[in-house]
């Protein structure tokens, strides 16, 4: 707990906000204060295919370069998954019409966005960076409410008050359907909190949960698939993209995500108010 009470207060003070960078593009993060995963990479993606120029910036965990890469330049994807880590390559696939890009820096992101003709960015985990956004957080309901290593919190949960808008993870409404489904099938995934596939899962041989972002090896499924002899293994989008390179039959956990109309509506509203307030700034000074 005392390490908690330390951590807390760096953390904190470090997200603290005094003046916001704008850059000239209207920005939406979706963000969370605890670890693990909370369902922010499926609502940008809910959010962002719904516009022709969109940009989604994360940092691309687990992958193997640094700085800005474009993974995918409105659906032409220019980087392998090494260098463009795992949630990256799933949201380059699933949004065809959009630019996905990873940098440490999202400053140095979302001026890679622009300069390819971006009209609207996306930040995957992008709370406590001081910008000019409209800021969506989800917040799940936890017993604990202490910061790591303690509890789940990355930054203190009064944080929440910043956001414009809060969520609850009941608010999101999930479908999941298996595509390519096998009577023998083996769970192997490598997400966050894989607890949450339960109430999707259909009937398995065994299931196989690796840390998330986890790097899978040849030999590591060749073990499994020997052991199990299943027909195919049961994976979600996450780790299909890390999985279709060795060649096993893979069914896939396909999940959509629906969300309340409001939250459509008020993007929508702050990307139009956002360029509203651009013009008439630029009417005024002339």
């Amino acid at each position: 707990m005392p390490l908690s009470w330390i951590y807390c207060a760096i953390a904190t003070s470090l997200a603290r906000c005094t003046q916001k960078r704008d850059f000239g593009v209207p920005v939406i993060s979706v963000g969370n204060l605890v670890a693990g995963g909370s369902g922010k990479s499926p609502m940008v993606e809910a959010l962002a295919k719904r516009y022709d120029k969109a940009a989604v910036i994360l940092r691309g965990y687990g992958r193997k370069s640094r700085g800005v890469e474009v993974v995918s330049r409105w659906g032409a994807i220019e980087v392998d998954i090494k260098r463009s880590g795992d949630e990256a390559m799933m949201l380059a696939k699933a949004l065809p019409k959009a630019c996905v890009i990873v940098s440490e820096n999202r400053d140095k992101g979302i001026q890679k966005a622009k300069e390819l003709g971006a009209e609207v960015v996306f930040l995957d985990d992008g709370f406590r960076h001081c910008l000019e956004k409209l800021d969506i957080l989800i917040q799940p309901s936890t017993p604990n409410s202490w910061c790591l290593p303690s509890g789940p919190y990355r930054l203190s949960p009064r944080l929440a008050k910043r956001a414009d808008i809060v969520l609850k993870p009941e608010d999101m409404v999930k479908e999941v359907r298996v595509r390519h489904a096998t009577p023998r099938m083996v769970l192997v995934t490598a997400i966050a909190n894989p607890a949450r596939l339960d109430p999707f899962l259909p009937p398995l041989v065994a299931r196989y949960e690796f840390v998330d972002h986890h790097d899978f090896t040849k030999e590591e499924l060749q073990k499994i698939w020997q052991k199990e002899r299943p027909d195919s293994f049961l994976v979600t989008a996450k780790d299909a993209v890390k999985l279709e390179r060795f060649g096993y039959p893979l069914s896939l956990l396909e999940l959509s995500l629906q969300l309340p109309h409001w939250l459509y509506e008020r993007v929508d509203n702050y990307v139009k108010e956002y360029y509203a307030k651009k013009d008439s700034d630029r009417s005024d000074a002339a």
